[in-house]
């Protein structure tokens, strides 16, 4: 099987090549997806690579299963110097990785949906190294819009 194979399907069986694929596609055409884990106490974790010469994050798509923390290890295979962009609920995150370094960093993202991340140093062949991490689930009751039901795969 290869990889885009495998990729899509990973992004069929999350359901994430539905009303959204065009975006994570186009934006993301390059690397791989990935899953975090899930700890027994609730925490996930997961490894973001940037590997020689690839100009990507590996996983390029990150899934966690559901909202809360989760330690990211980001490494730099690279002989280039990258830093990480992370979001986090209440202030975001920032990695400095200079060639082949490793770095953690805890983020809190609590509600579902893309959160983007990135290493806006350099150029990177002119846009950077950009990913998501993508929060499985529903949004709370007291956090949905007043409107009718979306259609649901």
């Amino acid at each position: 099987m290869t990889i885009a194979q495998e990729r899509e399907d990973l992004l069929n069986q999350l359901g994430l090549n539905a009303q959204n694929r065009a975006a994570l596609g186009a934006v993301l055409g390059t690397g791989r997806v990935g899953q975090a884990t899930e700890e027994t106490d609730g925490r996930m974790k997961a490894t973001i690579r940037i590997r020689p010469d690839e100009i990507c994050w590996d996983p390029s798509i990150l899934v966690m299963p559901h909202g809360g923390d989760i330690e990211l290890e980001l490494i730099n295979d690279d002989l280039n110097t990258h830093c990480a962009l992370l979001p986090s609920n209440g202030d975001r995150k920032f990695i400095w990785l200079v060639n082949h370094s490793k770095g953690k960093a805890t983020l809190n993202l609590d509600g579902p949906g893309y959160y983007w991340f990135s290493s806006p140093t350099g150029n990177d062949e002119g846009r950077g190294l950009t990913g998501a991490i993508v929060v499985l689930g529903d949004v709370p009751p007291e956090a949905r819009l007043d409107r009718p039901d979306q259609p649901r795969p």
